[in-house]
Parts: C-alpha cells; structure tokens; sequence
C-alpha cells in the first residue's frame, strides 16, 4: 500500500473524537495526516469539544482537549494532498465562511478525491456546493442543509456510514469504526494481519 497525504480541516470546538481518533488511526496505518486550520501554524492548537448523546433533544457539549495542528492552513497546497478529513463539532459552521476552505472542499471533490466527512462536516459540504446529486449521511439536524445544497440526506443508524463514490460520511463518532473501515477502503488501505 502507497501512503496517502490526508488534509484534515479542523478548527476551534471541533468534536474531540471525531478530530483525535481519525487523525491517530490513519497514521497508524501509515498516511501522512495533515490537521490545519484557517488563522493558526503549526504548533498551535483549536480547543476541541465533547459531544455526547445524554437523552436531551440534542447533543450536550462538554469541554475536550487541546489538539495541536501539525501544518500551516496558510502554507496548504491542496492539489498535493490525496484525500480530506473533515471532523464535524462546531467549528464547520464558522469554517464554511472560510473562502480558501470552501476552495480547498471544492478541489476535492472536482477532482474526485477522497472525502470523509463526519457529524457537521456535511455544512462544509454543503457550503461548498459539492453535495448536488449526491447521498450523504451527518448529524440529523444537518439533513435540511444537505438537502438544500441538493443532496439526499442518508438517514443511517448513528453507528454506521454511507460510501456515495469517493464520498464517506457519517451521523457522529459511535459510527468511527465503520465510518474509518469505510474510507481506507475508498483510500485503497490494505491491513494485512
């Protein structure tokens, strides 16, 4: 198996486990993951949240760790990357607003690249306008926005994920070990025993 270069597009309150545990698992199968986000280098860090599923209407937020960014957003050459991550929490809400993110979603999917996308990664998506035609699962209360970016929203249980083409997405982070089984196999990652 060839190394992938992954881009994780990542910022402050993204969720804890949806940004650590693909970040730590795909460099554990041998990719290079490059977590960046708009306004910070390398070497600083976004906050990250905890969110949780506790019997309310919706997720509850706790505070999670700090995550520390391994490369420069400024510096990104998005057509030297293989593949893009994108964690949901909050921060895709105020990363949509983002021109040079919306670009780098963009390029992407033009050249049909690989894309995860998990919880609220799908408002990137969406905000991007790749979602036209296309399947894709996210946090529920995400479905009015990738339906109206055109897209079919994949109502799926929270523990599984949905492959439209080169397109993994996810409801949130009780779906990591189908949602990460998924994208290597997109990514062509074999791991033999």
């Amino acid at each position: 198996m060839a190394s992938k270069k992954i881009l994780m597009l990542t910022g402050d309150y993204t969720e804890d486990y949806e940004t650590m545990v693909p970040f730590q698992a795909l460099l554990m199968v041998g990719h290079t993951v490059h977590a960046a986000c708009p306004g910070k280098k390398a070497g600083e860090q976004v906050r990250t949240a905890i969110h949780d599923f506790e019997g309310d209407q919706t997720y509850s937020e706790k505070p999670g760790h700090n995550f520390t960014l391994n490369a420069s957003f400024d510096e990104l050459d998005v057509a030297s990357y293989d593949a893009l991550v994108i964690p949901g929490g909050r921060a895709p809400e105020y990363l949509r607003l983002n021109p040079k993110v919306i670009a780098a979603v963009q390029h992407f999917a033009k050249a049909n690249k690989p894309i995860a996308a998990i919880c609220h990664g799908a408002q990137l998506l969406s905000a991007a306008g790749v979602l036209e035609g296309r399947t894709c699962s996210a946090y529920p209360a995400c479905a009015p926005e990738v339906a109206a970016a055109g897209g079919r929203y994949a109502e799926i249980p929270v523990d599984q994920a949905h492959v439209d083409g080169k397109l993994v997405t996810a409801p949130a982070w009780p779906a990591h070990p189908d949602w990460l089984a998924k994208f290597l196999q997109v990514l062509g990652t074999r791991i033999e025993a």
